[in-house]
């Protein structure tokens, strides 16, 4: 297949990630080439290392960089034997790896070397002399290896170097201008050509006896396979939508979308089988010469670009309102759908321009007018998608904030696809033809993979649904959100094949990812990160199903109180957690014994910064070794009461009683003062305290007193309740009740019910609760009610209230309006008297 072909073949599989993305990412972690390179030779085995091969290659390589003549599939060529050489260097470098580690280890027991004018034993000397020298021999194969190393690295991104900026030259080259009309009869006459030479390879094999032969021969199977493909051209798309309209109908709702996801890329299979059957069915004829060949081997890639982007329509904007991507009228997705076929149109006429046009000579304005045509079309099926996607936006308005944002990309993609709509005509008018067709054509494809990607979310969404049984739980949960996160990480490669890349910098992206980079002596690599996350994830699994195991069978049948098995699963937890995460640092290799000096300077500021986590960590671990306060129990801490409803490392979680949660340091818990009610025994003492007025008989009052507390049921009569005559009070004589309950945490229920029996009693037997009382004595009476009269505002007959002075006793009066404090010079009015026990004087 033609380069042209290939890249066709690309760029249809590229709008389909169900049939691209796997494939060509096990074709970028595998190198894309093999190691020895296009023309078959083997890689080099990394202990039989040969290296005057290597310089002979290195040599090709060096020579072919200097030739400006050297072709792009020359270069590639090298690039991949430079690639297996590569790799087999890097192995080399390890070589007596293991006897260099033994031999170093040796020469260290024997101590550190004589400094200068010191001399050791002569054995010592001389051993070390050996051991140094077997030390050398050693480290030279893989010394050398290194150095191969780095000549190939270098040589190979030389090479990439030169292939990109011949890329860009041939994206910038100018054609003659496409809208002249001077070129057009020269693009008249070029297609002319090449359809008059189809032609006259056909005849020219019509009236060859050997091919007359063949074709009559296969008439039998041709006419089959014309049949069978026109079958499946015609009637396959409509048959597979009846199947999926059938299953809809009778399966369930939950799964339902990705049945008939999965079975309608039967609309992609089916026709596509019945175009590889037609290209069969035709090439059986013998009938097609070169240029006829690469017609038919390029029409199957035709209309698999045609299917693709014909199902993605109808996927994207679906007939039926049961499942609607994106809020849009009938009409506006019946444009949709037609928009998106139609361009697969344009993708399926370009690819077969592309098989055709490329393999002849043909002069750079016939080239320039007969691609223009379909730039212009993709260029304005380009702006009317842009366009169709602003509309969505504009309907799809809501607070929402994951729908806003999917609105904001959505609508940026949009306004991106209309700009490069409106840019490449113009740079194609202008001579910029491959610059136009380097836009508009993977502008468009990109789109149709975002949405692709946009379905898939849905689809793994639909499919955790299924497994977990809801669906609002799976809309809102983190796995579909994760699964599509890894998706899209998964389809940048393909974006950026579609974009220009070549395989070859894709694969060694990927090498350099998997050298990683270096912090000192340490190098990290991302195949590093990714086994210790595997391990790390793994030994987390082993330790919730450990807890699981202790927390459901094991302590359940032991004696330990509920507060003891928390700890306890708490601390198994913290044990397997760091076990995991050091278990995966060893075993991913990664060497953090570099970083000592880095993390011992930033101790200090991070020590000072978390000094307050820290602690409550290790009053955490206080908590749950000591435990002094256990999950469940009543305490109270800084003026908080509550129940303890959750004990972490940092802090621990207390619901009050009026179902608030709060939120205390565990320090607090531990260097403060914590009164635990209920942390030993639920027995604990009520105090209710009780005044009465006085002249009431306090031997009735305290035997009263005394049957209320024995009376409840809580009470706990060994030792008994006890009445205590407290004091004389400024308004009462004070009593209270202490009684002991068997459950503490009903105190303010007995509380309550002591109180209305009191209430009830003190009421039958006539004895008086007393209130506070407050009396206040006004002087100079006659004066202010002078100046009453005396205003301007005051009326006349108005009733002037007389003061009795003996008695302090006073009637209301109500002046016409505020009295100022101005207006009274020399009255004076005293202070409240507070003495509400006695009567005022």
């Amino acid at each position: 297949m033609t380069p042209c072909c290939v890249r066709a073949f690309v760029r249809a599989v590229f709008v389909a990630l169900l049939l691209g993305v796997l494939p060509a990412l096990a074709l970028a972690q595998q190198g894309g080439q093999p190691p020895g390179g296009a023309n078959g030779q083997t890689a080099p085995v990394a202990s039989e290392l040969d290296y005057a091969a290597w310089e002979a290659v290195a040599e090709q390589a060096e020579t072919a960089l200097g030739d400006a003549n050297s072709t792009a599939d020359g270069l590639d060529e090298l690039r991949a034997q430079l690639v297996g050489w590569r790799e087999a260097l890097l192995l080399a470098q390890n070589t007596n790896s293991s006897r260099i580690a033994t031999l170093r280890q040796q020469i260290a027991a024997l101590g550190p070397a004589p400094a200068e004018g010191q001399t050791e034993a002569e054995e010592i000397a001389a051993r070390r002399a050996a051991l140094t020298d077997q030390l050398a021999r050693l480290q030279a194969p893989g010394i050398a290896a290194e150095e191969a190393y780095r000549r190939a690295d270098g040589l190979i991104a030389e090479i990439d170097r030169t292939l990109r900026e011949r890329q860009a030259d041939a994206l910038l080259q100018l054609y003659p201008s496409p809208i002249n009309p001077g070129n057009w009869p020269g693009a008249v006459r070029a297609l002319s050509d090449v359809v008059g030479g189809m032609w006259a390879e056909t005849r020219q094999r019509w009236s060859t006896p050997a091919a007359h032969e063949t074709l009559v021969n296969n008439v039998p199977a041709i006419l089959l396979l014309l049949a069978f493909a026109l079958g499946l051209i015609w009637r396959g798309r409509p048959l597979v939508e009846r199947l999926v309209a059938k299953i809809n109908k009778r399966w369930s709702a939950r799964g339902v979308r990705v049945a008939t996801l999965v079975l309608s890329l039967g609309q992609i299979v089916v026709p596509t089988i019945g175009v590889i059957a037609l290209s069969h069915a035709l090439s059986l004829s013998g009938m097609f010469g070169i240029v006829g060949t690469v017609l038919l081997d390029t029409l199957p890639v035709a209309g698999l670009l045609l299917f693709n982007s014909i199902w993605l329509g109808v996927q994207l904007f679906p007939r039926d309102h049961d499942f609607l991507p994106f809020r849009l009228s009938v009409e506006r997705r019946a444009e949709g759908r037609f928009l998106t076929a139609m361009y697969g149109a344009v993708l399926a006429v370009d690819a077969l321009r592309l098989a055709v046009m490329d393999n002849q000579a043909l002069p750079e304005a016939a080239r320039a007018v007969l691609a223009f045509p379909t730039i212009m079309l993709a260029a304005f099926l380009l702006v009317r998608v842009g366009r169709l996607m602003q509309r969505t936006v504009a309907v799809d308005s809501t607070a929402d904030d994951e729908v806003g944002f999917r609105n904001r990309i959505v609508s940026l993609l949009g306004r991106g696809a209309i700009l490069i709509g409106l840019l490449a005509p113009v740079l194609a008018a202008i001579g910029y033809i491959p610059a136009a067709g380097a836009m508009v054509f993977p502008a468009a494809t990109s789109l149709g993979l975002m949405g692709l990607l946009y379905i898939l979310q849905i689809v793994v969404t639909d499919i955790y649904a299924v497994i977990i049984r809801n669906e609002d739980g799976a809309r809102n949960a983190l796995v579909p959100v994760l699964v599509g996160f890894a998706l899209v990480l998964a389809a940048l490669p393909v974006f950026a094949l579609i974009w220009g890349a070549r395989i070859a910098d894709i694969t060694e992206l990927w090498t350099r990812m998997r050298e990683g980079f270096s912090v000192g002596e340490t190098r990290i690599s991302p195949a590093n990160f990714l086994f210790f996350a595997v391990l790390f994830g793994v030994g987390i699994t082993i330790t919730r199903l450990f807890q699981g195991a202790l927390r459901g069978t094991v302590l359940p049948r032991t004696s330990l109180d509920q507060g003891a098995r928390n700890a306890l699963v708490s601390g198994v937890g913290y044990v397997g957690i760091f076990l995991a995460g050091l278990i995966a640092i060893n075993s991913a290799g990664i060497d953090l014994s570099g970083l000592a000096i880095v993390a011992g300077a930033l101790s200090v500021g991070i020590g000072f910064g978390l000094q307050n986590i820290v602690s409550n960590f290790v009053s955490g671990i206080i908590l749950l070794i000591e435990r002094p306060v256990s999950e469940g129990d009543w305490i109270e801490v800084g003026g908080i009461q509550g129940k303890v409803k959750a004990i972490s490392v940092r802090s621990t979680r207390i619901e009050t009683f009026d179902r608030t949660d709060v939120i205390v340091p565990n320090t607090d818990l531990v260097a403060g003062r914590v009164t635990n009610w209920t942390r030993f025994n639920l027995t604990g003492r009520l105090i209710v305290p009780v005044g009465v007025a006085y002249g009431s008989d306090t031997r009735k009052v305290t035997r009263i007193l005394q049957e209320i507390a024995e009376a409840q049921p809580l009470a706990i009569l060994n030792p008994p309740p006890m009445v205590v005559f407290m004091a004389f009070g400024a308004d009462s004589m004070d009593f209270e009740i202490r009684v002991i309950l068997r459950d503490v945490n009903f105190s303010l229920s007995v509380r309550s019910e002591i109180n209305h029996q009191i209430a009830q009693r003190f009421a039958e037997e006539g004895i008086e609760i007393p209130f506070a009382q407050s009396d206040v004595t006004v002087r100079n009476a006659a004066e202010i009610a002078e100046l009453l009269r005396m205003l301007p505002g005051a009326v006349a007959g108005t009733p002037i209230p007389p003061a009795v002075a003996d008695k302090g006793a006073a009637r209301e009066a109500k002046p016409a309006g505020p009295l100022p404090r101005d207006h009274f010079p020399g009255a004076g009015i005293s202070e409240p008297d507070t003495d509400s026990g006695k009567g005022g004087d």
